[in-house]
């Protein structure tokens, strides 16, 4: 967690247990979040609390900020380790590895001394660390009864208990285990329940293990997480892995989260994103601890940057720098829809949350967001313009921002401009960086009637804008037309146009007029003075893509197709007579007869 700067957490921490208020400190807190803040309120130092917080808000923090004057009292520090004061039970591995962090830091000025008992890890090390003696504990569910049961964890001494994202542990199907756990402590203990939401199954739990608790909200049911940006992306039904493809692409984010609903369409957009190119990693249900460890660690130290997994497997983990999330399938309820976007925006971090939604499921999409009571803005997919052009601006930025050569570079820059020159060198460089970029997807555009009217209109009028571009440079009252084989079919662009347009025929900018965008290609203006050496230059092979052919206006047709003569040379048919759909696989003399219908 890092130290939180919004305008709105504005609070002083002299409220806090003089212990944590120095290590806060330390670590550069200067003001509290809401969850934090409800945290420091004397009204609740010696009750049962039952929290509902936004994921990411700095709970870890919150409830060792409520449990210190529980697990401390007045001392400055705690007395030698025996049995456990304090237990957090979280639902994976991995959020308990987290809190267990967040703890040590938090409570390292009180001497504290902390223990993780969780699946996948070797049951003897815990026992020893155990024995040793341990202040706080941290585990999930189904570790923490083994240890009670086997009589290696002694809750005898338990001041206070803490069950994070317990919603989550619900969903998992732990509340048999976490009713025996709860029931292995003293009943003179203070209970924290933090979830995201507080449905039913919560309330019951609450009312099961809880006396009297004080109920908190932090956020106001209508408020939507402010650092998270929510897009609707329409796309067509049989286009949703391109436009995954295409907004990973178009993102500015250095760590994406991909969610799908099942463990078979994490394998297959896996090896999806892997075959075009991406460094990607998956997280579900069926891989061991040792994967999702590798898996996540390759996040965290930039050796990935897209990580495809299902609900469960992603549940609890906590991604730096995590900027992007891609619903690959439509959330089905809105409590998965925040537990998933709760991934981004985390602590004051801002983050964008990408629906790709087919157009047929778009209104099972609006009444989840209803429900969630979050707005999002609806979109289109990007197309290949709109990222070969974000391409570009990366590639010249990168060039222009370089630093200037210095020591043994600066001779080795000198050689090569000698030798190679420099516009071999910066196609040299241009090829290097359109390689490192995977190569977009084509996308059909969707009808206007599937956007919203505000949406609707901005597209109407960027293809007006996009179909004629006003003249660039001195007077084209004599400019020469010619035309290139691209057009609106295939999503052509003047900011895209325009530079293949000069690259294929040797000009500037300043040399092109007026750009006309028609459905299957686009005529465009040359200047009368350059006018005939560019007719020449584009005729050299090499100067444009495979497939895109540009011609002076008028000399651009389709060679009529020739009727196949029906016999050759030879006086043999070109094809051979083919058997009706029955007969075909069979070799038969005769014409074979369709059988008659029964009368």
């Amino acid at each position: 967690m890092t130290p939180n700067t919004d305008s709105n957490a504005t609070s002083p921490i002299a409220a806090i247990h003089p212990a944590l208020a120095s290590a806060l400190a330390a670590k550069g807190y200067s003001a509290l979040t809401p969850v934090q803040m409800a945290m420091t309120n004397e009204d609740h130092r010696d009750v049962d609390l039952l929290v509902s917080a936004q994921t990411g808000s700095g709970k870890t923090v919150a409830f060792g900020i409520a449990i210190a004057p529980t697990l401390l009292g007045r001392d400055a520090h705690f007395n030698a380790a025996a049995a456990p004061l304090g237990l957090v039970i979280a639902p994976t591995r991995e959020l308990a590895v987290q809190v267990q962090r967040e703890l040590d830091w938090l409570y390292a000025t009180a001497e504290v001394r902390t223990a993780t008992c969780v699946g996948g890890m070797d049951m003897r090390n815990e026992r020893r660390a155990l024995d040793r003696g341990a202040h706080l504990v941290v585990g999930t569910p189904g570790r923490l009864r083994d240890h009670i049961t086997r009589g290696t964890l002694d809750l005898s001494a338990l001041r206070a208990v803490v069950l994070d994202e317990a919603d989550e542990m619900l969903d998992l199907g732990f509340r048999d285990d976490l009713e025996f756990i709860l029931g292995a402590a003293p009943k003179e203990r203070r209970t924290l329940l933090f979830s995201a939401t507080v449905r039913r199954g919560i309330a019951e739990l609450a009312r099961a293990v809880q006396t009297n608790a004080v109920r908190i909200e932090t956020t106001a049911s209508t408020e939507q997480h402010a650092d998270i940006e929510y897009q609707l992306m329409l796309v067509r039904r049989d286009e949703r892995e391109h436009a995954i493809i295409n907004t990973l692409l178009d993102s500015d984010s250095t760590s994406a989260l991909v969610f799908c609903h099942t463990r078979e369409a994490v394998r297959h957009l896996t090896a999806r994103l892997a075959n075009r190119g991406f460094s990607v990693v998956s997280l579900s249900g069926e891989m061991a601890q040792s994967e999702r460890s590798n898996a996540l660690q390759s996040m965290r130290d930039g050796r990935a940057q897209v990580c495809v997994a299902t609900d469960v497997a992603a549940r609890g983990i906590d991604l730096p720098n995590l900027d992007l999330v891609v619903h690959a399938d439509v959330p089905s309820n809105p409590e998965t829809l925040l537990h998933r976007s709760g991934r981004t925006g985390r602590a004051g971090r801002k983050g964008v949350c990408v629906l790709i939604v087919p157009e047929n499921r778009r209104g099972a999409v609006q009444r989840v967001l209803a429900l969630a009571k979050l707005t999002a803005t609806v979109r289109a997919a990007p197309g290949i313009a709109d990222i070969e052009a974000r391409n570009r601006r990366r590639i010249i930025d990168a060039a222009a921002s370089a630093a200037e050569p210095a020591g043994a570079e600066a001779d080795f820059v000198a050689e090569l401009l000698d030798r190679a020159g420099p516009e071999r060198i910066a196609a040299a460089f241009l090829r290097q960086q359109l390689a490192a970029h995977p190569v977009p997807e084509e996308l059909s555009p969707l009808p206007a009637a599937a956007l919203d009217n505000k949406t609707a209109r901005a597209r109407r009028s960027a293809d007006k804008n996009a179909s004629v571009r006003e003249p660039h440079g001195p007077d084209m009252q004599d400019g020469v037309w010619f035309t290139i084989s691209l057009g609106r079919k295939q999503r052509a662009d003047p900011k895209f146009l325009l530079p293949m347009i000069c690259n294929a025929g040797g000009v500037t900018k300043r040399d092109v007029g007026k750009i006309k965008i028609d459905d299957t290609e686009t005529r465009f203006e040359i200047s009368a003075d350059k006018a005939a050496g560019y007719a020449k230059q584009i005729k050299q092979p090499g100067n444009l893509e495979r497939g895109i052919m540009i011609a002076p206006a008028g000399e651009m047709r389709e060679k009529p197709r020739q009727a196949k003569p029906k016999f050759r040379q030879d006086g043999k048919p070109t094809r051979k007579p083919q058997a009706p759909s029955a007969d075909r696989g069979k070799t038969s003399k005769h014409k074979s007869r369709k059988p008659k219908r029964p009368a």
